[in-house]
């Protein structure tokens, strides 16, 4: 398998753009080497500058949950594009996705449509200071809400303790009102209290993504949700990535909790830049120009992200494929786990529904904490063994991997061929 052309590609890159790519996940730093340029992509298959063909488990990291340039998906976006691009006005589009989104949330009477996850997120904070009229913000180590000052944040030596500015730029007065909790860990949470009594409320993702994937122990979301009901504070449930994914809603509900505020993104536009942010309407009314809350964006609706989001989650909730990803996932998992024990590699495999990961670890994973464990050494030799093998993977190993319902039996060979040659090359690296 050659990468000249990507390689000519990121060389050019360089001159013009910030380590060639615009996202930092897609330097490819954790695992060496430099980034593959994608040329196009159909169905589950995805398909670089140098016509390399790979079983796409990144899938724009979640939204083509229906596979790449779905043909249903595409004649909406056509029809769309044929009355312009962009207006600045309503349309009526925009009420029909609101309905939708609205009607697969039990906790969600109105919705605001903004241009991303982190728009959706920064949104939904500010509004949940607005109703509680209360400042701080309790996030969990590992957690990426979006890359808003108040929450690129790292914890710092004690759970209860205010946090220390995670990236160059941000004043520590950004973050003075951001608590730092650990994942499953409710104490860390009631410490905040204990300590503070103007917190609005909690942001988690009901099942994490970003520090790989991670899944709510012994009742976690459920005591959480109460707790914070018996201190006045709201729950604001991420589910940027987990919107849709595992059911046609959000996890939280397959999780037994009904969030205050739900920020979403990804699939609701098909693939298009699109976020949002909803609740019941005792919340909502907080925002303008029903209240007091303002938030607005000239793309905001876009007629374009709107079509793609209608046409996808229609199409989503026709073909219901969450039994299949369920039963995917599950072969997926067995595959990981069982070629590990035969080459005697340390992993540990997390799923939740159509997200999973593996970890290169002997021990549980439920915090970031426990992520930090794996050896990602051997994930980037992993990854380099899977990409070279058909397989396109997140470039880090606290990324999760999603699913399509294009995903084929023949796919599944391809995964199960590469993971086979790749975790044989971890084995060998380790002797």
């Amino acid at each position: 398998m050659k990468f000249s052309k990507s390689q000519k590609l990121y060389e050019l890159g360089l001159v013009n753009l910030v380590g060639a790519v615009n996202s930092p996940v897609r330097a490819f730093a954790s695992v060496g080497g430099n980034p593959l340029f994608i040329k196009k992509a159909k169905g589950s298959k995805i398909i670089d500058v140098d016509g390399n063909k790979y079983v796409d488990l990144v899938l724009s990291y979640g939204p083509m949950v229906l596979g790449h340039r779905h043909k249903k998906v595409q004649k909406a976006i056509h029809k769309a594009l044929k009355n312009g691009y962009s207006f600045g006005a309503s349309t009526e589009n925009e009420i029909i996705l609101a309905k939708i989104v609205c009607d697969a949330f039990s906790g969600m009477d109105k919705v605001r449509f903004v241009n991303s996850g982190t728009e959706a997120v920064l949104s939904g904070i500010r509004l949940a200071r607005a109703f509680t009229g209360k400042d701080k913000i309790i996030k969990f180590s590992g957690c990426y809400h979006g890359h808003q000052d108040a929450l690129l944040v790292a914890a710092g030596s004690g759970l209860a303790t205010l946090s220390l500015p995670g990236s160059l730029g941000v004043p520590e007065g950004a973050v003075k009102n951001t608590l730092i909790s650990e994942y499953n860990n409710l104490e860390s949470v009631k410490k905040h209290f204990e300590k503070h009594d103007d917190i609005a409320g909690v942001i988690i993702e009901p099942i994490c993504g970003n520090m790989g994937v991670a899944i709510p122990q012994n009742n976690f979301l459920i005591e959480l949700k109460d707790f914070l009901e018996s201190k006045g504070a709201l729950l604001i449930a991420d589910e940027v990535m987990t919107g849709f994914r595992s059911k046609f809603g959000g996890a939280q509900e397959l999780l037994g909790v009904t969030a205050d505020i739900t920020c979403l993104g990804k699939v609701i536009g098909g693939g298009f830049p699109v976020g949002a942010y909803g609740a019941r309407n005792e919340i909502m009314e907080k925002v303008a120009p029903l209240g007091g809350m303002y938030q607005a964006g000239t793309l905001s609706g876009n007629p374009i992200a709107m079509a793609g989001g209608i046409s996808t989650l229609t199409e989503l909730k026709r073909q219901n494929p969450y039994k299949k990803f369920e039963e995917i996932g599950a072969i997926l998992e067995v595959i990981l786990s069982e070629t590990a024990k035969k080459y005697q590699v340390e992993l540990v495999v997390n799923r939740f529904g159509s997200m999973m990961n593996p970890f290169f670890t002997k021990s549980q994973v439920t915090n970031f904490k426990e992520a930090q464990t794996s050896d990602t050494k051997k994930f980037a030799v992993f990854f380099w063994e899977m990409i070279k093998n058909g397989v396109f993977l997140p470039p880090s190993q606290f990324e999760a991997w999603f699913l399509s319902s294009a995903i084929s039996e023949k796919d599944m060979k391809i995964f199960a061929n590469a993971a086979d040659k790749a975790l044989l090359a971890v084995s060998q690296m380790e002797n």
